[in-house]
């Protein structure tokens, strides 16, 4: 990107400092999507920059430009005041830009030193000088509160919130005056959240200037001084925390108002079950599950982090195997042995981490979703038909309102929602039976959950049986019809429609006090006095 010097102007009120970064007039286009259209970013030393728009905001090339990733196609970028030139990762890294991943980006077999210093080791007579190394990792752990002893830890034996201190070590190493956390708490528990939090007001307590993207709008609250909203690839304004409210920002990332009025939906009680889990377990992840699900029903699982949730959804879907109890669809015994019997006995699965579990990232939309689907759309099992499976494609992205220009665009060139969707279609390619959905929303914006939620809605009117497993406990009780509550690897309490969250919070938490277990109806399948009768419903 050529820097154009800005016009000569006044200089400023010596009480207003000059912002360490100021990017203006930012446009970006890939063929024929505009990914940014115009965008300006100011970010001041010692402040919090949060970045929020939904998923194709922009967010991501605007910061890829930043870091160096992708060169912008027109606009200026000044650095301290002085205009500036980012062509590569190497320049952004020479000005002191440094970004911070979702997930840890280091080399698990190696020590924190080792990789803290991969690929520029400091050096002594043509060797590594591993006590210099130590002594600087010291310092860095020293300014993230980490005990010096990590400086020689296998990456591999840390805690995630941990390995992600380390990759910020890794960026301060190369003296970063701006650091990029993109989102940094999507994988991280409370109390983890809470100290990457304190991580960072230490970090701007020592002038470094911070860039925070999320989509957890509460976090802002805590964390941010100054708030960027992005919108169809522009910049709407910068905003001082203290003007703003979760509402506010959601308006102006969306353009307009959610409702947030939840669908009632009537289901008969003595409809045959699709799904019965029935004393379901698994040694030292769960034991003696009892869940009922029916068509048309939407069932929310919900519990805190490893209360073996998430097991249950694997094992209904064939990848972890339940060690006692049943598996019942539709009235009859199963036991999915593998993903693939799971598929054939009608079972779908959203897997919650789809950039591991659910995409090919350099393959098109259309080889997404026809992906385990070839016996169905090829020619006598042997050759795939194309024509066919790129109807399928478009239909599905017509179905699921996938925003792209063509089912050919690469599934890892498009925003997290619209990727989640591609995900999606996937599994309802042969119409699954019953689907499970794990952690649907996690990592996409307040839009694209707004369409996910509409999409499991009309999957459930069309006579579909959902199995929700989320951590997101608004979402858990917006979308379920019923809400289970996981405890300790079992199933506890059961809520209707009108659940609160300061209920289902204390029912996962472990209070058993009367107004904890309050339920508006008896669990569906049990007797009116809200006890489970002996054997399947």
């Amino acid at each position: 990107m050529t820097s154009v010097p800005a016009p000569a102007a006044e200089s400023p009120p010596t009480d207003v400092p000059t912002p360490r970064l100021e990017m203006t007039g930012i446009t970006k286009r890939y063929a024929a999507v505009r990914a940014i259209r115009a965008a300006d970013l100011t970010v001041h030393a010692g402040r919090v920059l949060a970045l929020v728009g939904e998923n194709g905001a922009g967010k991501s090339t605007l910061i890829k430009i930043l870091s160096g990733a992708v060169t912008a196609d027109s606009g200026t970028i000044a650095y301290d005041g002085r205009p500036v030139s980012i062509h590569s990762t190497s320049d952004a890294m020479a000005l002191g830009i440094a970004t911070v991943y979702q997930e840890p980006q280091l080399f698990s077999e190696l020590t924190v030193s080792e990789n803290i210093f991969m690929g520029r080791e400091i050096r002594k007579g043509g060797r590594i000088d591993w006590s210099a190394q130590t002594a600087k990792v010291v310092e860095l752990l020293d300014l993230l509160a980490l005990p010096a002893r990590y400086a020689t830890a296998v990456v591999g034996d840390l805690s995630i919130a941990e390995q992600q201190q380390v990759s910020i070590a890794k960026a301060l190493a190369s003296d970063a005056s701006i650091l990029i956390l993109d989102e940094p708490s999507a994988i991280l528990t409370d109390p983890e959240i809470e100290v990457l939090f304190t991580v960072v007001r230490r970090l701007t307590r020592s002038g470094v200037s911070v860039i925070y993207i999320s989509h957890r709008l509460d976090e802002l609250f805590r964390i941010a001084q100054d708030v960027l909203v992005m919108r169809d690839g522009r910049t709407i304004g910068t905003y001082p925390i203290e003007e703003l409210s979760v509402r506010k920002v959601v308006e102006l990332m969306v353009g307009g108002i959610l409702t947030e009025t939840k669908r009632e939906r009537q289901i008969d009680p003595t409809t045959k079950p699709r799904l019965e889990l029935d004393g379901l377990g698994r040694r030292g992840d769960y034991e003696d599950v009892n869940v009922v699900v029916r068509p048309g029903e939407i069932v929310g699982l919900y519990g805190l982090v490893g209360s073996g949730v998430s097991e249950i959804a694997d094992s209904v879907y064939g990848i972890k195997h339940a060690d006692s109890g049943q598996i019942l669809l539709d009235g009859r015994p199963v036991r999915p042995r593998s993903p693939r019997h799971a598929q054939r006995l009608g079972i779908g699965l959203l897997p919650a981490n789809r950039k591991q579990q659910g995409m090919f990232s350099f393959q098109s939309i259309m080889f997404n979703i026809s992906a385990g689907h070839l016996p169905l759309l090829s020619r006598l099992r042997v050759w795939v038909d194309r024509s066919r499976e790129r109807q399928v494609a478009r239909d599905m992205i017509k179905r699921l309102a996938v925003k792209t220009p063509s089912e050919n665009q690469p599934i890892g060139a498009m925003s997290g929602g619209n990727a989640q969707k591609v995900v999606l279609a996937r599994q309802l390619v042969e119409r699954p039976q019953l689907l499970v959905l794990a952690e649907p929303t996690q990592g996409v914006d307040v839009g694209a959950k707004e369409e996910i939620h509409r999409i499991i809605n009309e999957l459930a009117d069309a006579g579909t049986a959902l199995l929700v497993v989320t951590s997101d406990l608004s979402e858990a009780i917006r979308i379920s019809d019923r809400l289970q509550v996981v405890r300790n690897g079992t199933t506890t309490v059961e809520f209707g429609p009108n659940a609160t969250q300061v209920d289902v919070l204390a029912a996962a938490a472990g209070d058993v006090s009367e107004q904890a277990v309050v339920t508006d109806t008896p669990a569906q399948g049990a007797e009116p006095d809200g006890t489970r009768p002996e054997g399947p419903t």
